[in-house]
């Protein structure tokens, strides 16, 4: 158990959390998902799907841009909601491509993409279970050879299904080439998802989080604080040392 959470408790820092975040706004949701689903012909109802979602998690972001060290614990739960809405705004901006763009009709297209976008998700999410408690993700941070095939099931589907649904739908290349790109991206910020558990994970083993990064969650002068003082301690260590 001591392999698995040293191995799942890998964080990056507040400061990196808040340039992730500002990154991943900027250039994998805005970029990417929204602005390709302003471009012409523009749909209304797509664009209302995809931007309300998309407002509402910046709103919660912001938390984490303005004061990352406090809220480096509840960080993770919003990383792992904004992987879902990320994908989903992706998966948004390809029913456009196929209605609007494309001309498909009928609802098989919408409920084929769904049940790959919920699968991709679920699959996510059960590689990260498996993984931890497989011990994998510990094998894998002590380059030890170990099979993975598994583990890229649920992002090979989804690109797959994604392919042939285009295929079905229209004979353009550069149409199939875009959804097999948006797809392949997607597969970033789907992994994002596993943080949802990741966040429950370290919620419930906080003692343990606690004596293993003693600092976490704290608001940054806090954290200095703790800093000068150990740094103090062990400077008065080593000159009573010196001084015996």
């Amino acid at each position: 158990m001591d392999k698995i959470f040293s191995s799942y408790l890998k964080f990056e820092s507040p400061t990196r959390n808040k340039q992730s975040i500002i990154g991943d706004f900027i250039v994998l949701l805005y970029l990417i998902g929204i602005l390709p689903i302003l471009g012409v012909p523009f749909s209304l109802p797509f664009f209302l799907a995809a931007i309300i979602p998309a407002i509402m998690i910046t709103l919660w972001g912001m938390v984490y841009i303005v004061d990352p060290y406090k809220n480096e614990k509840s960080y993770y739960l919003f990383l792992g909601v904004y992987g879902i809405v990320n994908t989903y705004v992706f998966f948004i901006l390809v029913q456009k491509l196929l209605y609007v763009n494309i001309g498909a009709s009928g609802p098989a297209a919408f409920i084929f993409s769904l049940l790959l976008f919920i699968l991709l998700i679920f699959g996510m999410n059960w590689m990260n279970w498996k993984a931890l408690y497989s011990g994998t993700y510990y094998k894998l941070q002590q380059k030890t050879k170990i099979p993975v095939g598994w583990a890229a099931l649920s992002g090979v589907s989804y690109v797959l299904g994604q392919f042939i649904l285009s295929l079905i739908y229209t004979d353009s290349g550069i149409s199939i080439l875009i959804i097999v790109c948006l797809s392949i991206i997607s597969l970033y910020p789907a992994f994002l998802s596993i943080n949802i558990h990741r966040y429950f994970f370290i919620k419930k083993n906080m003692d343990t989080v606690k004596q293993m990064f003693p600092e976490f969650g704290l608001p940054k002068d806090e954290r200095y604080t703790k800093k000068k003082k150990k740094k103090k301690r062990n400077n008065n260590n080593k000159k009573n040392n010196l001084e015996l």
